[in-house]
């Protein structure tokens, strides 16, 4: 087994994380596959608010996971919130994911975060075993308010 290397994504990175995006739209959505975009790619990883990971083996690119550094307007202190987790199928059941968390976990007590928060998909029913065995659940719930729907009112 390679060793795996977990760092931050630059714009350099935008042709292997590509198919990767496709590939957990796909997962999640259940469509038509989508063609990788290298433009949306680079988008992401140019943004200034989202920060990228990836997991390498070998040079390869095989996962990455999408997080924002956020104020915690009760404590003033600040948060980790992980968007987006994807690893390759190929390249799952080997700890990749969690080796993946465990950076950001690194990174969050580096940064002074209070917790790091994640928001999961809660039809994935491969992945909650890797929430239930790290993360513990939170109080809240997670709504999402169209923003179309409130435009006619």
């Amino acid at each position: 087994m390679s060793k795996t290397e977990i760092r931050a994504l630059g714009l350099d990175d935008a042709h292997q994380l590509a198919p990767l995006i496709a590939e957990n739209a796909q997962a999640l959505k259940r469509g038509a596959p989508r063609r990788p975009d290298e433009y949306y790619a680079e988008r992401i990883l140019g943004d200034k608010t989202a920060e990228v990971v990836g997991a390498f083996e070998g040079g390869k690119l095989v996962g990455f996971a999408v997080f924002f550094d956020l104020p915690e307007l009760i404590t003033g202190l600040r948060i980790g919130q992980l968007d987006d987790i994807y690893v390759h199928p190929d390249h799952r059941n080997r700890g990749i994911g969690r080796r993946i968390i465990e950076t950001l976990v690194a990174e969050g007590q580096s940064r002074g975060w209070l917790h790091l928060r994640w928001i999961v998909p809660g039809k994935n029913t491969p992945a909650v075993a890797l929430y239930e065995k790290i993360a513990e659940p939170d109080h809240r719930k997670s709504y999402l308010i169209p923003i179309d729907r409130l435009a006619g009112d």
